[in-house]
């Protein structure tokens, strides 16, 4: 029986398992819920666990290119939940997960409905970057959606006072944390759509932990920034992590006071701006007119515009001239012509028929009308031939052939 099978090589074997695991695509992303245990920080940064339940186990791997995301400090017991790929460590032949995040049990539930959710949208197109419109370079109003009580509405206030004085600046105030936030936030942006009185609009908040900012991950506001008519600059405050709103946004901000300064030009940038292109336009009219001015001086000292009517009459003295080459040109050729014509009919009255007939020659042929004779031998004694002339034609017998003539006998 075995002869008739290949034998695998343990390395084959567990090479052909991990082909069949890493080529499973519910497999290559996966959350996993479980107790921690077996915890071991490695010298290389790598951290080496299990997660298990009362049933199974799972051997996991976290690299600590992944462990640099970590939220949190794992310990042994902490239920936590991981999303990774599995496959086969072939050195021991066991297959673990490769963990791309860890999270604490409650915290990774949300953060699982948060991932869904974003790719729900980013499938949507509410993310594309294709849709998204630049801000305005110079708005006459700038709307804000934040608390009044905020830290965020101060640094926004002092920054575009700082950088244009007089700008206009709306506040529609909304709550940024809490139970009622999400709606609140969606009810300022709609009232600023609906009022249209501002070119660009701030919504965020000074940052804060993921509960804080968990407003800015709705899809309610979401979708109230991407049916925005008026664009939307997101400024949640937070470094490292994107909310949804900045993902959906037509910019992104990393703090309030840098999305005052993304929204708002300073003016005196503008007005050396201005200054600037004023010279430019300046220096170019300036430079057009003396170009134009010397243009048309130089046009009034030529001779046309000094003596217009002596300008006239070389010019009708030219024309003159043209008209004459042209008549002895026409008559030139016309000329060369009527001698090529009658060179034409010299040659073709030389090469016709009746020309050589009237040097004395005949045609001679069977009468009457047939084909012509060209020796003795096509015709015998008392036949009818025609023999035609240069003028009239005689109708003859034939009272003898001779079938080779000696022109010198005959001559003679």
């Amino acid at each position: 029986m075995i002869s008739r099978q290949r034998v695998l090589s343990v390395s084959e074997l567990t090479s052909h398992i991990k082909g069949l695991l890493d080529g499973d695509g519910f497999l290559a992303n996966v959350w996993v819920k479980g107790e921690i245990s077996n915890l071991k920080w490695h010298s290389s940064g790598h951290l080496y666990f299990s997660l298990k339940d009362k049933a199974s186990t799972l051997r996991c791997v976290m690299f600590q290119s992944r462990c640099r995301t970590l939220r949190f400090r794992p310990e042994n017991g902490t239920q936590a939940i991981a999303r990774g790929y599995i496959s086969v460590y072939e050195r021991d032949g066991l297959y673990q997960l490769y963990v791309q995040e860890l999270l604490p049990a409650g915290m990774g539930l949300l953060e699982m409905a948060l991932q869904e959710l974003k790719k729900r949208l980013e499938r949507e197109g509410l993310f594309d970057e294709r849709r998204k419109r630049p801000l305005p370079r110079l708005p006459r109003r700038v709307g804000v959606v934040t608390s009044l009580n905020g830290a965020a509405w101060r640094d926004i206030v002092t920054v575009i006072r700082r950088r244009y004085p007089g700008m206009g600046i709306v506040l529609a105030p909304a709550s940024v944390q809490g139970e009622t936030a999400a709606e609140e936030i969606v009810d300022a942006l709609e009232k600023l759509n609906r009022w249209g009185g501002v070119d660009v609009i701030i919504v965020g908040r000074g940052g804060g932990s993921a509960e804080d900012l968990s407003a800015f991950n709705t899809e309610a506001v979401a979708r109230a920034i991407y049916g925005s008519r008026i664009p939307v600059i997101a400024a949640v405050g937070h470094e490292t992590d994107y909310t949804i709103a900045d993902l959906v946004a037509d910019r992104r901000a990393p703090t309030p006071s840098a999305a005052a300064e993304m929204a708002v030009p300073v003016r005196t940038d503008l007005e050396r701006e201005i200054l600037n292109l004023y010279g430019r336009l300046q220096r170019s009219m300036f430079g057009r007119i003396t170009y134009l001015k010397e243009k048309v001086e130089h046009l009034a000292r030529s001779r046309g515009l000094a003596r217009p009517q002596h300008e006239i009459y070389w010019r009708q003295q030219y024309v003159d001239g043209l008209e004459q080459r042209l008549a002895k040109a026409w008559q030139e050729n016309w000329q060369a012509k009527v001698q090529h014509l009658e060179l034409l009919i010299t040659r073709l009255e030389a090469a016709s028929p009746l020309t050589i007939l009237a040097r004395g020659y005949a045609v001679c042929r069977r009468a009457p009308d047939g084909p012509v004779i060209r020796s003795g031998r096509e015709v015998q004694a008392g036949e009818k031939v025609e023999v035609v002339l240069y003028r009239g034609a005689l109708r003859c017998i034939v009272e003898g052939v001779e079938e080779e003539l000696n022109w010198q006998t005959r001559a003679n």
